[in-house]
């Protein structure tokens, strides 16, 4: 079977584990016990985090480990928008984003709406699904508390430009949130200037369970998590250790890998979605034909049902997804793809393919074109 589906999860790497197994057996301790046992834990907690920082462009003591991405995104964007309204309690916040984001930031955003009241603006997207600098600028005409936005969209793999928005943005001295979920290891990130940046381990290699938020020291953050005041207040509860030592290890190994699996990735996916296009005549690709992900193909067949070409994907041995597995299960249309116009029965055709950082040997994109035009004809 061949599972196409790496932007819902990914498997662990065998090196991956292997970090992580002396922290899960001898080395077990609680990172804040002040004995050696602690001191051990704490020691691989910090180098995990200078490691992960390096990977985001942020200092070492901008990181803050959390359980995931959902977990990265709420405290980004209600930690920045609540730390703000503490700084300058009179103030209405305004939240900038888009109606394409991850539900754990669209949520994020409705809530600090119902309960603090909050204005939002959602930035349109064009058909590919990117933002106009032009439409933020806008927007910050009359000020904001934070903009957030995914570095790439995890159904279309559509990519922003996050140089020019987080540009404009700066301009005002408006702290920018970046997503990075979807594009942390096909990406560089290094570079990327926002002032707080979500990664998750599950997408790189690591067990599900562990995911980082980068945040710049001079941004205030109101901590959702009460507690201990682990994490320099900003996170509290005893830190996954190993799953952070995995994350470092998981970042480290696709750091020295990036270009050239992502030269061959990207050669691989060209390949196969041309080749869709020319053997389904319904099908249409969604997102930027050109700034997308290396290893994201998301297509439309129009008259078909996307969840029938799945079954009978799967029945060829080929496993793929709809769309974003957290919102798997539902029977509404994606509003990802409803934003970039396309109508409600044409978005419930949509198919997408994801595939590893380890490109399938020659011929498989063919192949697998091939497979994906008998399971269409089948159910069209």
């Amino acid at each position: 079977m061949l599972y196409l589906d790496h932007a819902a999860t990914s498997p662990v790497r065998p090196e991956v584990l292997e970090a992580m197994r002396p922290y899960l057996t001898g080395v077990f301790g609680n990172p804040s016990s002040h004995h050696t046992v602690g001191e051990a834990a704490a020691e691989a907690l910090e180098w995990a985090r200078s490691r992960v920082a390096v990977a985001m462009g942020m200092r070492t003591g901008d990181v803050v480990f959390t359980a995931g991405g959902t977990e990265s995104n709420n405290l980004a964007v209600k930690g920045i928008v609540l730390g703000a309204m503490s700084a300058a309690e009179h103030r209405r916040p305004h939240v900038i984003t888009t109606p394409i984001e991850h539900e754990s930031i669209l949520e994020s955003a409705h809530y600090l709406q119902r309960f603090h009241d909050a204005r939002v603006t959602l930035l349109p997207v064009d058909a590919a699904g990117t933002v106009s600098p032009a439409d933020l600028g806008a927007a910050l005409a009359d000020g904001a508390t934070l903009v957030s936005f995914g570095h790439a969209n995890n159904e279309i793999g559509t990519v922003q430009d996050a140089a020019a928005l987080i540009a404009i943005a700066r301009e005002l001295a408006v702290p920018v949130h970046v997503d990075a979920v979807q594009s942390a290891g096909w990406l560089d990130l290094s570079g990327l200037g926002a002032d707080a940046v979500s990664i998750a381990g599950h997408k790189l290699g690591t067990p599900k369970g562990i995911g980082a938020l980068g945040v710049r020291g001079r941004v205030p953050l109101e901590p959702l998590l009460h507690g201990g005041g682990q994490e320099r207040g900003r996170r509290s509860g005893t830190e996954n250790v190993a799953g952070a030592v995995g994350l470092a290890t998981a970042l480290d190994l696709i750091e020295s890998e990036r270009e050239q699996a992502v030269a061959a990735v990207a050669a691989q996916t060209a390949e196969f979605i041309a080749a869709v296009l020319r053997s389904v005549p319904q099908a249409e690709l969604t997102g930027s034909p050109d700034e997308r992900l290396p290893n994201l193909a998301s297509f439309t067949f129009a008259g078909t049902s996307g969840e029938a070409v799945l079954l009978e994907l799967e029945r060829r041995g080929v496993v793929s997804s709809s769309g974003s597995a957290c919102a798997a299960g539902s029977d509404d249309p994606s509003p990802v793809l409803l934003a970039l116009g396309i109508s409600a029965a044409t978005a419930q055709t949509s198919v997408r393919f994801t595939f590893s950082r380890a490109p399938l040997p020659p011929g498989s994109a063919a192949h697998l074109a091939a497979l994906t035009a008998a399971a269409v004809d089948a159910v069209h």
